[in-house]
Parts: structure tokens; sequence; C-alpha cells
């Protein structure tokens, strides 16, 4: 029986390059910029280490979940603007929530694949700290003695009111379906921090991080952005929530829910940050490999997206990543490096076994409990180190891939060049 959903194959797209900022732990030095900003940051560094100039962007794809200020409407059109992407080139800002990432890089193919543009500039951005405690019922006042109702809104963000559950409980969901027991999932999140410490530790993880430091981001005729880091600090290099977790001090962290599996220790860190890729034509690869003396990091060759079930929305990746192979006459295993973002330990868990991965090749530099969960950046992050990590160890294939909350699953392929 086919598998649902819909796939987006591309015969001639291509990563050029791509750069992400530090992940820094939510309230932490990167806890007061604007997602715009980081944004911004992130184009800019993508544009410099592909070496493309903004004048040869022909689309602007952005993604960001919560706002971080009032300008967010304005969020794609800035970010384009003040990389130095034309002002005739339009921008736009897509939403798959935790799928967001992967999403930019499809929309982007689709419009290479269908000629709208030769290169296209995708930005995933997202500051967790400054999600907003909101209410959106009081345009006609206050009533006396009603509720205020001002909530946290990345707290409240967490429930769908559909299946009368938050993302917690869909992971516990899982973790009774596939018979995941606590102690499993503590394993997987002590590991998925020892390897974050050691490709921390060998330089890996810098290889797609820029710094953050303080500075303009000049517009000529039009008022000046920027960045400025508060206090002492000069710069922020690397992402801040890796640290190694022995299984024992995992052990002794309080449950979510009582008898559940999930806790704070292996679930998916809370971080803010940026990334960004260009994403470009074949036509305009074989100029640019001439200029610039060097392949694409990765091409991109395909990419599907599917809907599960509300109440066990974790095992969205499962679904996608068979739909990815069927369409693409591939076998499992025939990838060699799966990035597969770790919402909660039990889902991930639940999509390898549902999968029968090889979980040796799964997130070998550490995941989203180490590392990080900047929604709308998490997928743009996810696809960048598994290409880098392909090339590195010299496979063909890569698959990234994430759960959705609300119940979908989303994967990119990635080929590496230098294997194909």
């Amino acid at each position: 029986m086919a598998i649902k959903g819909f796939f987006s194959g591309f015969d001639d797209c291509w990563m050029l390059d791509g750069v992400r900022t530090p992940m820094v732990d939510y309230c932490g030095a990167l806890g007061h910029i604007s997602p715009t900003d980081l944004g911004i940051k992130a184009a800019r560094a993508a544009l410099s280490r592909a070496g493309v100039p903004g004048e040869h962007i022909g689309s602007v794809v952005t993604g960001n979940m919560a706002p971080g200020d009032f300008d967010q409407f304005f969020l794609p059109r800035h970010i384009g603007l003040y990389a130095g992407v034309p002002q005739e080139v339009p921008a736009i800002m897509a939403q798959r929530i935790c799928g967001t990432g992967f999403e930019l890089f499809r929309q982007a193919g689709e419009q290479i694949q269908g000629g709208a543009c030769e290169a296209a500039l995708v930005v995933g951005t997202e500051s967790m700290t400054r999600n907003p405690i909101a209410a959106f019922d009081h345009r006609t006042g206050f009533k006396l003695g009603a509720p205020v109702g001002f909530k946290d809104y990345m707290w409240e963000a967490l429930k769908d009111p559909a299946a009368g559950i938050n993302m917690i409980q869909t992971a516990e969901n899982l973790a009774r379906k596939y018979g995941i027991a606590r102690e499993d999932v503590d394993a997987f999140a002590s590991a998925s921090f020892a390897k974050a410490v050691a490709a921390q530790e060998s330089g890996f993880l810098a290889g797609e991080i820029v710094p953050v430091v303080s500075e303009k981001f000049e517009l000529e005729g039009y008022k000046a952005r920027g960045i400025k880091l508060q206090g002492k600090l000069s710069e922020v290099a690397q992402d801040t929530h890796p640290r190694l977790s022995p299984v024992e001090v995992l052990a002794r962290l309080k449950p979510v829910y009582e008898g559940g599996v999930q806790t704070g220790g292996n679930s998916s860190a809370l971080v803010d940050a940026a990334a960004a890729a260009v994403v470009a034509s074949g036509e305009y690869v074989k100029n640019w490999a001439k200029a610039q003396g060097k392949k694409p990091l990765a091409r991109v060759v395909a990419a599907a997206a599917v809907g599960v079930p509300p109440e066990i929305m974790g095992i969205g990746p499962a679904p996608a990543i068979r739909l990815l192979l069927a369409r693409c006459g591939l076998t499992l295993d025939q990838i060699g490096r799966f990035e597969i973002n770790e919402a909660q330990g039990a889902q991930t868990l639940a999509v390898g076994r549902e999968l029968g991965l090889d979980m040796d090749r799964l997130n070998v530099n550490g995941g989203a409990i180490a590392l990080g969960h900047p929604l709308a950046a998490t997928g743009v992050r996810l696809t960048l180190t598994v290409a880098r990590e392909i090339r590195r160890a010299g496979l063909r294939y890569g698959i990234s891939s994430a759960c959705v909350g609300g119940g979908q699953g989303i994967a990119l392929l990635i080929e590496n060049p230098e294997a194909a």
C-alpha cells in the first residue's frame, strides 16, 4: 500500500554552503536579540561562506515560529534586505512548526526547479527566550472580574487542543506503544550529550558555526539594525547546552508526568539560534564552481511530508522517511547518516524502532537533547549538519527529518557530490 503524503523531487538543486549561529540556552547570551537580527547574521554569513553576492539571490525563504518582537511581520523582508539581497527580490515566511527549516529547502527547491530563480537564500531563526506573554481576547477591553487571560506563549503552544494533549504526552504515548522504558530514554539522552561534547571538542561543530559579535547591519537609505551583546561579552562562539550527562545523573531527575519516561534532561533543550544556507540550480553551480574553485556542499535530492495521528505526532519521521525512500528508489541501508530531531528521547527511539534503524548512523554528533531545538532553525541546522557529516565520512546519502506538532513528519534526502 502506497504511503500517503506529498513528495517533491529535484533534478538539479544544490546546497552551496550554510552556517548557523551558536545555539545558546534560553535566557542566555542571545536572549535579548531579535530573531530578525539573528537571521540577518546567519544569512550574511551563509552568503559570505558560499561566496555568493547578495545580488545573485532571486528568492528569500525564511522561517520563524514565535514572534520575538513587534517587527515579526517584516522578518523575511528585513532579513533579505539587510543581507544584501536586491530590493526587487521578494521574501516569504513559511511555517511547519518543528519542520519549518526543512520546508524552507523544499520550497526553495520547487522555486528553482520551476525556474522562478537560480539561487535562493533559506533562513530559519528562533528566539525561544523572546516568546511573548500574550493575550488574544482583550481588544474590546477588560471586564470587571473577568480572567485577565495573559499566558506564556511558548508553554501554551506545546498543547494540541484538538487532541487535548501536549507534546510531552505524545512522547509518553509512543513510549507505551513501543515498550520504551525510562532507562532506554536516559541512556539515549546520555549518549546524545556525549556525542555533542565530542563533536564540540573535535572542532566539528565549530565548522558550521559563525560566532556572534556586536555589529551593525547597514542598509543605505534605511535605519541600521544590528546586534549588541550585553555586559562584558565580546563574542558568543559555541553551543552552551552540551555537557557530559551520565545516566545515573539523568536517572535522578523527576519525570514530567508521574510514572512517565520524559524529563527535562532527556527532552530537547530550549535555545536561541538561527541557521541559513544558499540553494542554487545546477546551471548556477557551473559558473559558481569555476569562480570559487570548489564543489557545492550537497545536492538536495528530494523532500517528503506526511500526516500522522496528533496523539502520536512524534512518529512522523518514520512514514516521511519511508515515503522519501520509496519515491527515490532507495533502501534504508543505503543512507549513511540520519539526523532526526530529538524532540523527546522516547519519540526518537520510537522512530528508530518503527524503521528498524541502525542507531549508530543516527545523530552521530549529538542531537537536540544536547544541542537544542530552536524551532524554525532546527531543520536548516540538521540538514547542514548531515550534509557536512556525510562529506566528512565519505558517504553518499544522508537524511534529515523531524516530527511536527499536530501530527506531521517531514524528511529531506541529501547527496554528497564527492561520493556520487
